[in-house]
Order: C-alpha cells, then structure tokens, then sequence
C-alpha cells in the first residue's frame, strides 16, 4: 500500500512506515506542493499525510482512487473538506494535545514580547542606535495584576492561563459552554466576548478557524479594546479581521499586538512591517523539535493503524 506525504517532516516516520510494509513517496521540494501535484502524486495512494498549508478539497478528494485516510499534522483542519471526506469513506485525523505547551508558550513569549516592545530594543541595539541608558526609553508594560481575557478556554487556552498565573495575572475568558473546572483551576472568569474585549489588558486567540470564527474580531468589536491593551493571535490569521487590526495599529487605539499567524499566509500584508508596534512571527506556534517530531508520528501512527484496519488514533469524526 502506498503513502504520499506532502512534505519531508521531521522524525524518522518514513523509516517507521517503510517497516510496517507501506511504499512511501514523499514531496521534498522546500516550496508546498501545488495542488495539480498534490492531485498527481496522491491519487492511487491509499493514505495521505498533509499539513495545514495543504487544502484538501472535493476536488483532491474526488480524484483519489483508494485513499482510506487523510492524517492532518496539525490540530486545525479547516484545510481539510471533513465532512465531504466522511461522505466518501475517507477518514480525517489531526494532532491534538501533542502541541498545546509548545503553542502555549510561544504565546506567552509573544506577549511579552509586545508589552515589553522586545523588536524595537533589539532594533535598536542592531542597528547602532544604543546611546545608553534613559529613563523614558521603551517603556512598556508588567504582567502582574493586569487582566489576561482568553477567547476560547481549549487546551491551549487553559495551557496559557496557567502559564500567565505564574506572573501574577488575572484571567478572564470567553467561550461557549461555561468551564467550572477551568475557573477553579485558574481562577478565571468567564465573560461575552465584548465584555472580555472591554476588560482586558491582554486577549490572547485560541479558538478554531470556522465559519463561526472568521473575522471573530471585527471593526465592531476591536474598537472596544483599551488603549493599552495587548492583541496576541497563535490561532489562524483569519479569526482577526487584518484589515481593520491594521487601522487600529497605525491609530494607537492599543498599545501593540503579538502575531504568528496572519490572514493570507503565506502572503503577509506590507503594512504590517511598517508597524512597530507588532511583533510578527511565521507561524512557529508548534516549531519544537519535540513536537513536529511526536506530531508526525502521531499522523504515521493513524496512517498504519487505520491501513491495518484498526481504529485511528485521533479521528476528527468519531
């Protein structure tokens, strides 16, 4: 049986699915693999290991002839057509939990990277224009006791919230069920999205990329953020309508955003490098050895099981 992947990942996984018997193909250009690619390489292959950057749609899904499972190296998989693979017998995993302290505490870097304006001091030493010490130089802002607003309490945000304690915030979020665990263990309270927005000192993304989600914030709501309020984003670019974060950036109607994920990735808006009140990152969220590695081979794990004729793993329908 035959296995494509579309990129060369880190671990050893093909090794691992060499020695359980499968033909493995793999896409080792440095560029992702184009779609009418993806589409050659994949159609007589009986499972399929993709990344976010991959969209599988009706028509890749269509022209397989005997693929029997999509793995998904990621936790998002709103690349990914679900429901219309269920629909052709396909099934769809992701990698869930693997990631969650990597993000967690990228995030947490982020943020402080933004309240303490990190990429303008490190500018400023690089560029030669460190003349000493000055009282007024790069003020930012502390973490103790400011209000750290959490939109979506899943693993990761629950990961953050405890990592934030550890600084002496306070926690507040906003989700749709209420998380009484959560609150204990954090301390948080829960809140409607706008009244997070207009309490925070913080808010920090961690909700999944749907319908529902898209432009979650807006040019209705990101106007209610305070004027020193901090905007972190490790999510997906398009929860946060760019367009309008940008005009709010250039007004000063917050005092900065931390980004990894952007809305038209791998296409970043130039307005953005003119800021520098935003601190960018290229969606490194999960970029641990450790974890690309353990995500992989969860997705290699799903492969053979489910081509064995057993459960998977992490199935995205259950």
């Amino acid at each position: 049986m035959k296995v494509f992947i579309t990129k060369k990942l880190p671990g050893n996984i093909e090794t691992l699915l060499k020695k359980n018997g499968f033909d493995v193909k793999v896409h080792k250009n440095e560029k992702p693999i184009s779609k009418e690619k993806l589409m050659k390489k994949s159609a007589d292959a009986d499972a399929l290991i993709c990344l976010l950057t991959n969209k599988i749609d009706k028509e890749v899904i269509d022209n397989f002839k005997k693929c029997k499972i999509i793995a998904n190296v990621a936790v998002g998989y709103n690349n990914i057509d679900v429901d219309y693979a269920a629909a052709k017998k396909v099934i769809v995993t992701n990698t869930p939990d693997i990631l969650t302290d990597a993000t967690a505490d990228l995030t947490m870097a982020l943020l402080l990277a933004a309240a303490r304006r990190f990429v303008e001091g490190e500018e400023m030493m690089r560029t030669g224009s460190f003349t000493g010490w000055d009282p007024n130089m790069l003020l930012g802002i502390e973490l103790k006791n400011k209000i750290l607003g959490i939109i979506g309490a899943g693993r990761i945000g629950k990961a953050l919230s405890y990592r934030a304690k550890a600084f002496g915030m306070k926690i507040i979020y906003a989700d749709k069920g209420k998380n009484p665990q959560f609150e204990k263990e954090a301390g948080a309270k829960k809140a409607t999205l706008n009244e997070l927005l207009k309490k925070s000192d913080f808010v920090s993304v961690h909700v999944p990329l749907n319908e529902e989600t898209h432009h979650l914030l807006n040019k209705d709501n990101l106007k209610l953020m305070k004027k020193s309020a901090v905007l972190i984003n490790s999510a997906r670019g398009e929860i946060i309508d760019e367009l309008e974060l940008i005009k709010i950036l250039k007004a000063k109607k917050i005092f900065a955003a931390g980004l990894d994920v952007f809305e038209n990735e791998p296409n970043i808006n130039p307005d953005l490098f003119k800021l520098k009140n935003v601190v960018l990152l290229p969606h490194i969220g999960s970029a641990t050895l450790e974890t690309r590695s353990n995500m992989a081979l969860l997705a290699a794990e799903n492969v053979i099981r489910v081509l064995n004729k057993k459960r998977a793993k992490t199935p995205i329908i259950k």
